[in-house]
């Protein structure tokens, strides 16, 4: 049975996945007059300028304010956006140049089973068998959606690029996830403006053009929306769920993306695309019905982050920090006790 209390902001990585989804079609109609290099860049600025755009707005509105990043996240940002948004991008692209595109798509479906991988082995995040079944589920749906006989995909530096790509991707979702308390619109917002800047210089370098002035709005408004907006939503899920789960659930964008190219581009409904389809609807459930919960002590801890006076936040005020939902530094004392609970910020106990 699904726990919506606990639950809850798995819709939101559902949502981030349904954004992100459909920009596949819809890049695929820009693509007949954008180069594909040129595309990942401007759909990756699009979402910095239009985020920046979002800021400069809640800067006059009164809506509660976010917790703005420190200089201990500089290290994981600039990780986050070297490894997801410049590394990444390149590697992909140099492996695509030498390999068919069926074929890199199958590679790509790697990126949820790494992050949740690298997720356990380097940051220690507790994921139980409940969520690595969702996790290869989602992976075989995943190959089955994108297979194809002709694919060739052989082990070549080309392949071990996308393959980088992927691994970089996931170490990306990592590293965001240790500055998730931040601004979720600020770091999506930095990370659209770097990729963007460097992806479009390496399309440049490569003879690309940049495209009329339609094509290009819509490029950019696509990026806002599929990318800035989207990978908003993602950090704020990785913020209350952890990155294997988040990843799980944004597993679901291809999906999304191959149901909209059915039903609004005409493309047939195969028996692979049905499989797949149902293999992904049991690992969501498997994951949004996930049972967690024990005893556990939380230690000591000082941070910052909005939040409402629930049951771990009953610290003292002085008077100033406004109406619920609200930012400021607080301090955690020790708490022992046990109800359901998913990895967050509160939650990064050792099992």
């Amino acid at each position: 049975m699904l726990d919506l209390a606990t639950q809850r902001y798995a819709l939101i990585a559902l949502a981030a996945a349904a954004l992100f989804g459909a920009s596949t079609p819809l890049a695929k109609l820009l693509l007949a007059n954008i180069a594909p290099n040129m595309l990942a860049g401007l759909l990756y600025l699009g979402s910095g300028l239009g985020l920046a755009l979002v800021q400069l707005i809640r800067r006059t509105g009164q809506r509660a304010a976010e917790t703005p990043l420190q200089a201990a996240d500089t290290p994981w940002l600039a990780g986050a956006v070297a490894c997801g948004g410049i590394a990444a991008p390149l590697l992909l692209l140099w492996g695509l140049a030498g390999e068919s595109a069926s074929g890199v798509s199958l590679l790509l479906n790697l990126e949820g089973m790494l992050t949740a991988l690298i997720a356990a082995l380097v940051f220690r995040e507790a994921i139980g068998a409940r969520i690595w079944v969702a996790a290869c589920l989602m992976l075989a749906a995943g190959l089955s959606l994108g297979y194809a006989p002709q694919a060739g995909v052989g082990l070549s530096l080309r392949t071990l690029a996308v393959a980088a790509a992927c691994a970089l991707w996931a170490l990306d979702n990592n590293l965001t996830r240790r500055i998730a308390a931040a601004d979720p619109v600020r770091i999506a917002m930095i990370k659209g403006l770097v990729a963007g800047c460097v992806n479009i210089a390496a399309a440049l370098a490569l003879g690309a053009q940049l495209p009329q002035a339609l094509p290009l709005a819509g490029a950019l408004a696509l990026g806002w929306l599929a990318y800035g907006v989207s990978l908003a939503l993602y950090i704020l899920a990785l913020r209350h769920l952890g990155s294997a789960r988040a990843a799980a659930h944004f597993s679901t964008a291809p999906f999304i993306g191959a149901a909209l190219a059915i039903l609004l581009m005409g493309e047939p409904l195969t028996p692979a695309f049905a499989a797949a389809f149902a293999l992904m609807l049991v690992a969501t459930w498997l994951t949004l019905t996930e049972q967690h919960g024990h005893a556990h002590a939380h230690e000591a801890l000082a941070h910052a982050h909005l939040h409402t006076h629930d049951a771990h936040h009953q610290h003292a005020h002085r008077g100033n920090e406004g109406p619920e939902p609200h930012t400021h530094a607080h301090v955690h004392a020790p708490l022992a006790h046990s109800h359901p609970h998913l990895p967050d910020l509160h939650h990064r106990h050792p099992h």
